[in-house]
């Protein structure tokens, strides 16, 4: 067989053959193909499977039930209960307002009298049958009113007292609320933080499956792994600044550095009772209600009540007294020592004469005095219409942050979150863009926290500044 021949021959077995060769190397190519979907299903339904237990299971065990009940918790109103009543400042009030129940008692006895026995002798003097003895009785008479003075000045150093109780539950009232929506703050920004870092855990899981089939690189794991690490570093932090706010709280609630104190309210429902909606309004409530107001004119009627007492004891003063008097006069008689005895009643009237001493200086004290609680009057007035004013001016701007952030801000910030995790599931995006999109939620919760926080102490102030108790 020559060459062309066998040319021939091995063309025409190429032809019979290329068919089946390439029917083979189709086959070939479908099966790997099926095999690389299988393996993504696999994959696919293995993630599935992984969430399904992560959300059955929380990956990151929460502290919140360590500080936020609504079964056991303490509402506001009963922290402030228990510092009235077990708050050291305003035991030590209580009794300065018995003191001076005891002054007014004691203000009301009328002046005691005065009684004088005086005894005369001439026995050292040689003159023997001589000697006088006389017994005085004299007593003050209140002239001018003088008694119902010095009452009515014990009476509204009294009031004066308890006004003051009112005054310090006010100043303990605010430090409360200051308080308490620190930790309100801190319990809402700790939610914030656990519910992110459990998203986290949950991506780590999913990100370490696709690590392992080399679906993703272990940086983007690592990049994960230390915003998780961050974001518990976080929560400690917050939860360091909750848990001093409470203690602050115990402190005056009257506990025990070692017992318990969760709170019952969210930040976000807590509210203030009797909150005016106009500015005139509060200012109209807060010049009835507030301490200070009350204090200036107790002051003044205090000072007013000294001027008059003080002025009525600068007059000549009276003093009523009578006196019996029995002498014994001897003398010598030829006949022999004779005696004669004298007996005397005697009435009369002491006067006072204010001639050096008119109680100038005491006077002119009352008179700076009542012009003192008239300027504290006053000022305190301007003050509390600037607190009525700024405080609604606070929470109208609130008002509005609050609206955008709720309404626009934090809804796009959670979908662009979404919408991202979803992206980078699907292998189109880079870690540090879920990342960098995580912090931006973070920061704008962050910022709704710090205007429910700035509300919420607007509030407060409002409700402080009216006077109003709890």
């Amino acid at each position: 067989m020559n060459i062309q021949t066998l040319g021939r021959t091995m063309f025409s077995v190429g032809l019979l053959l290329f068919p089946l060769v390439f029917q083979g190397s189709v086959e070939a190519q479908t099966q790997i193909a099926q095999n690389r979907n299988d393996q993504k299903t696999a994959s696919k339904t293995e993630v599935e499977n992984e969430n399904t237990r992560s959300k059955s299971k929380r990956p990151v065990k929460s502290v919140l039930p360590a500080f936020y009940s609504q079964v056991d918790g303490l509402s506001l109103d009963e922290i402030i209960e228990r510092a009235f009543r077990n708050n050291g400042e305003i035991k030590i009030a209580q009794f300065e307002v018995e003191k001076a129940r005891a002054r007014r008692r004691q203000a009301s006895r009328r002046q005691n009298p005065t009684l004088e026995i005086e005894q005369s002798s001439g026995r050292f003097v040689g003159s023997s049958g001589d000697g006088e003895l006389s017994v005085g009785f004299a007593i003050p008479i209140d002239v001018y009113n003088q008694r119902q003075k010095r009452i009515s000045l014990a009476d509204a150093e009294i009031t004066l007292k308890e006004a003051e109780i009112d005054a310090r539950k006010r100043s303990i009232s605010s430090q409360i609320l200051v308080f308490y929506s620190e930790s309100l703050a801190a319990l809402r920004e700790l939610k914030v933080l656990e519910d992110l870092l459990e998203l986290d855990m949950r991506t780590t899981r999913f990100v370490q499956i696709r690590v392992n089939e080399g679906e993703s690189s272990p940086l983007e794991l690592n990049l994960l792994r230390t915003e998780v690490e961050r974001l518990r570093a976080r929560r400690s932090l917050v939860e360091g600044r909750l848990q001093a706010s409470l203690s602050k709280l115990k402190f005056f609630a009257g506990l025990s550095y070692k017992d318990p104190l969760k709170l019952r309210e969210d930040i976000t429902v807590a509210s203030l009772p009797g909150l005016p909606t106009t500015v005139e309004t509060g200012i109209t409530v807060a010049l009835k209600n507030r301490p200070e107001i009350r204090l200036a004119v107790l002051e003044e009627d205090l000072a007013t009540a000294g001027l008059r007492l003080v002025r009525s004891q600068s007059r000549p003063g009276f003093t009523a007294y009578t006196r019996y008097t029995q002498g014994r006069q001897g003398f010598d008689d030829p006949r022999g020592n004779f005696a004669q005895r004298d007996r005397a009643l005697t009435f009369g009237v002491a006067i006072g004469l204010p001639v050096f001493n008119k109680n100038q200086g005491r006077i002119a004290e009352a008179e700076i005095a009542i012009q003192l609680a008239q300027e504290k009057r006053k000022f305190a007035e301007q003050v509390i219409k600037n607190e009525i004013a700024t405080a609604f001016r606070r929470i109208e701007a609130t008002n509005r942050a609050y609206l955008r952030l709720e309404t626009a801000v934090l809804p796009s910030a959670r979908k662009n979150v979404e919408t991202i995790r979803r992206v980078y599931e699907i292998g189109e995006l880079k870690m540090t863009d879920l990342i960098n999109e995580q912090r931006r939620l973070l920061d704008a919760s962050r910022d709704l926290t710090e205007v429910l926080t700035e509300r919420y102490r607007a509030k407060a102030d409002l409700f402080i500044a009216l006077g109003i108790n709890f």
